[in-house]
């Protein structure tokens, strides 16, 4: 796709933010309904959604620098209000999982469209950091020998009666084949004897044994004929694909060849101009400098006389701090400003008067003022309904869509083919650089200049005012003092004499600083809920599916991670919890938190800090140095795996030695710690919920992900995507549906464990010759216990005492309350008739 392509989406994508933007600008009615409101934060989200994606694409092509800085203010603006749509919806319904079946047909879209992408310059922009740190940690592993140790972990220790027991069964069993083959060679010796001696008694008839082999290969021939033309049919009516579907074509791999010089080509176009800022300002200290400072000098004189004839005084030169002369002439001509002064001397007059005739009414009116005050607050409450709370992103976006409207809407390129910086757009931004600069030294000249003229013409005036000055210096000097003295009693930094370098080789040798595994969250597969929105309308609350899951993880883990403005200004999730069955990928999707922001991995599971940094102190000290670092190396994850074991309600006596409940205490004090400039994000995984106290487990965990087990279509998506992961080839022979359909309750390890069994490198080998069958992994399977129904209700009934758990219910019986409500009503009204 060429640059002229990728401008032309940014217009369109452009034109429908504009669009979107001048909705959001309408006032809403806060008495409408909550079905009304829902369908209305879910358009805006949608339309966002594919907003999002359209831009993170041209973001990632184009290779205009100038073009790229607002595209990126663009795209950070769009997935903050992507996130805090995400929240209004959430507060609006009290669930996490949302469905828009229903909305997405009435816009003629796909499930497959309301996929966050994540965006690619989290990585991008610091992929020689992150080498680097993975670079240091695998060199710190090495040192210390925890690689070896971790290797040797995954082999399990093996008795050594097991061990002489499987040697005998394997070699028994060798000789037991050797045997079979050996019988069976003799038995076709002996039966081709018998054969032979009968066909002698016998004439062979050619004809006849033509006749046969004829049958045979016609037989064959038609079969395979009819076979073909069937798949023929099949592939034409698009109910089977095409035979090098699967296959990446030529004009793939061309599309990445560009994409890569792409990349290059932002490089060096970012690389010159970088370059071009520094020299185009250089130049323009040298041609245009000169001037500004000339006519900077005579607009503050001219403001000095004119002060002078209308005031009979100088006026006070405004101080540093202030922003000196800025402060008057910003975007100001002499006469404006002398027009301000004239105005602000009136509006003070009036001022004075008005507060001496306040003070007289007072007293009389403020009892009945405050009463009346509390009447209104009351009916206020009451008459207002549901109003969206202010966004933070919604300014910064206008403001980048009246630059897109003022630069690039109408702009004339046709010079510019190659896409590199343009020279006009920096002297513009330079030059007001440039102003403010020569202001400062000019303001310097210009502060002595109105201190030479007031010694010359009101020299009697200025003397006392000095001396005033001068005594209120020293007054506010003292009170500056105790301020510091304050600030420093509060900070207190334990490892003050330590450098980040040192307290990031402690961690990792201690085992609090792991590896996170290579995983993409695009790895975590599964299928849409298409019956959501069907199911919610007949009240029953359906189980959120796997892709419903990843979703959640993009907008509360991913997207604030990555982008530091988003976590800035987005609704903060310090914390989240995730709570399912074992096998359902709860680590691997903290590890792919890690790998799509490129973050640190910190493991404060009970089991794993049990034993290291002993003590009250000792604790102490393990935290910040955690914390410091993860705050110093942002963004972080801090994982606390078996996390119900931190906040039991009985620690079992085996487990006492461990001391699970060491971080219970410490954790809300560690999330009113961090702050929102701060990228660490606390994930906590529990496979057993119900076994710690619900309501420190809720404070700690602000958002709570139930990872249910797959249902019919991630079931049959994963069997598929694992079998041919694995080497395996999917035919005909294979019934992929069945398999789904026989491993209800079974988890995604489940399906991983028996996949990887069966699809040995002897059976990878064999596949040519002998297809795979779905009885070859019913069989493997069936050794398994899978996740039960009751145990998933527990789930279910555990998560229904959550915060947002009771809201969702107490919702769900306050409405059917109140249609129970407009029925009896309606009966009566009947009935009166």
């Amino acid at each position: 796709m060429s640059n002229a392509m990728y401008n032309k989406i940014w217009h369109q994508t452009q034109e429908a933010l504009n669009s979107l933007l001048d909705k959001e600008s309408q006032k809403i009615d806060p008495h409408k309904s909550q079905v009304f409101i829902f369908q209305m934060l879910a358009t805006f989200y949608i339309k966002y959604v594919q907003i999002f994606r359209k831009l993170e694409n041209v973001y990632d092509q184009i290779v205009h620098p100038q073009k790229r800085i607002l595209i990126r203010k663009m795209l950070d603006g769009v997935m903050g209000r992507i996130l805090e749509l995400k929240n209004e919806m959430v507060e609006l319904e009290f669930t996490e999982f949302h469905y828009f079946d229903d909305i997405l047909q009435d816009l003629k879209l796909a499930p497959q469209q309301l996929d966050i992408p994540i965006p690619r310059y989290f990585l991008k922009e610091k992929l020689e950091v992150i080498k680097g740190r993975e670079k240091l940690l695998a060199q710190i592993l090495a040192e210390s020998g925890l690689d070896t140790m971790s290797m040797k972990r995954i082999v399990k220790p093996f008795p050594l009666d097991e061990a002489i027991k499987t040697i005998q069964i394997s070699e028994r069993a060798r000789q037991g084949r050797l045997r079979a083959m050996f019988m069976k060679q003799i038995y076709l010796q002996e039966y081709r004897v018998k054969q032979s001696k009968l066909l002698s008694d016998r004439l062979p008839d050619v004809a006849a044994a033509a006749l046969c082999i004829q049958k045979v290969w016609r037989a064959f021939h038609q079969t395979k004929k009819t076979e073909r033309e069937r798949e023929e049919e099949m592939i034409f009516l698009g109910m089977n694909p095409p035979p090098q579907f699967n296959q990446i074509s030529a004009t793939l791999i061309q599309a990445q060849k560009v994409n890569s010089v792409r990349n290059e080509v932002q490089i060096k176009h970012e690389e010159s101009y970088k370059d071009a800022m520094v020299t185009i300002k250089n130049d323009l200290r040298l041609l245009e400098g000169p001037d500004i400072k000339e006519s900077l000098q005579d607009q503050i004189r001219h403001w000095f006389i004119e002060c002078r004839n209308l005031t009979g005084a100088f006026p006070d030169y405004p101080k540093v701090e202030e922003g000196g002369s800025a402060l008057i002439f910003s975007n100001k001509t002499p006469q404006q400003v002398i027009a301000d002064i004239i105005a602000s001397q009136e509006e003070e007059e009036k001022s004075k008067k008005n507060k001496n005739k306040e003070k007289e009414k007072k007293p009389k009116k403020a009892k009945k003022e405050k009463e009346k005050k509390v009447t209104k607050d009351k009916s206020k409450e009451e008459d207002e309904g549901w109003k969206m709370s202010p966004s933070l992103f919604l300014h910064g976006m206008e403001e980048g869509n009246h630059l897109y409207q003022d630069i690039w809407k109408n702009k004339d390129e046709s010079w510019n083919f190659l896409q590199d910086y343009d020279p006009e757009l920096i002297k513009e931004e330079k030059r007001k650089e440039l102003e403010s600069e020569i202001r400062v030294q000019v303001d310097e000249l210009m502060r002595q200049e109105l201190k030479n003229l007031k010694l010359a013409v009101d020299r009697e005036k200025e003397l006392p005012v000095k001396a005033g000055k001068k005594r209120g210096g020293k007054k506010k000097k003292k009170g500056k003092k105790g301020k510091k003295g304050k600030r420093g009693k509060k900070d207190r930094d334990l490892t003050a004499n330590r450098s980040i370098e040192s307290l990031y080789k402690e961690l990792v040798e201690e085992g609090l600083l792991i590896q996170a595994l290579k995983v993409n969250l695009s790895d975590y597969i599964g299928e849409y809920s298409y019956l959501g929105t069907t199911l919610r309308q007949v009240s029953i609350e359906p189980m959120p599916s796997l892709l419903d899951v990843r979703q959640l993880i993009t907008l509360y883990g991913v997207l604030p991670l990555g982008s530091p403005t988003v976590h800035e200004k987005a609704p903060l999730v310090k914390s989240l919890l995730l709570a399912g069955p074992s096998g359902v990928g709860k680590k691997m999707l903290v590890h792919a938190i890690c790998t799509e922001t490129g973050a640190n991995l910190f493991n404060l599971s009970a089991s794993n800090i049990a034993g290291k940094y002993p003590g009250r102190s000792g604790l102490q000290m393990m935290l910040h140095v955690v914390f410091k670092v993860a705050r110093q190396l942002q963004p972080s994850v801090v994982w606390i795996g078996e996390t119900e074991k931190t906040f039991y309600k009985k620690v079992p006596s085996n487990e006492k030695k461990m001391e699970p409940k060491r971080l219970k205490k410490q954790l809300p004090r560690i999330l009113k710690l961090l702050k929102p400039d701060d990228r660490v994000l606390i994930v906590g995984t529990t496979q057993r919920p119900f076994d710690a106290e619900l309501q420190s487990f809720c404070k700690v965990y602000q958002k709570i992900i139930l990872v249910p087990r797959p249902d019919y279509a991630s079931r049959y998506v994963l069997w598929k995507h694992i079998i041919q992961r694995n080497g395996g080839v999917v035919t005909n022979a294979l019934n992929i549906s069945c398999l789904a359909k026989v491993t209800d309750g079974f988890t995604q390890g489940h399906i991983v464990q028996v996949v990887r069994s069966v699809l040995t490198d002897r059976r990878i080998r064999q596949q040519i010759h002998k297809p795979l069958s779905a009885v070859e992994f019913i069989t493997a399977i069936a050794s398994m216990d899978p996740v039960y129904q009751e145990e998933e209700e527990s789930f279910k009934d555990w998560y229904a005492k959550t915060p947002l758990g009771k809201k969702r219910a107490l919702a769900l019986t306050g409405g059917e309350a109140e249609k129970e409500k407009d029925k009896g009503k309606k009966k009566k009204e009947k009935k009166k008739k």
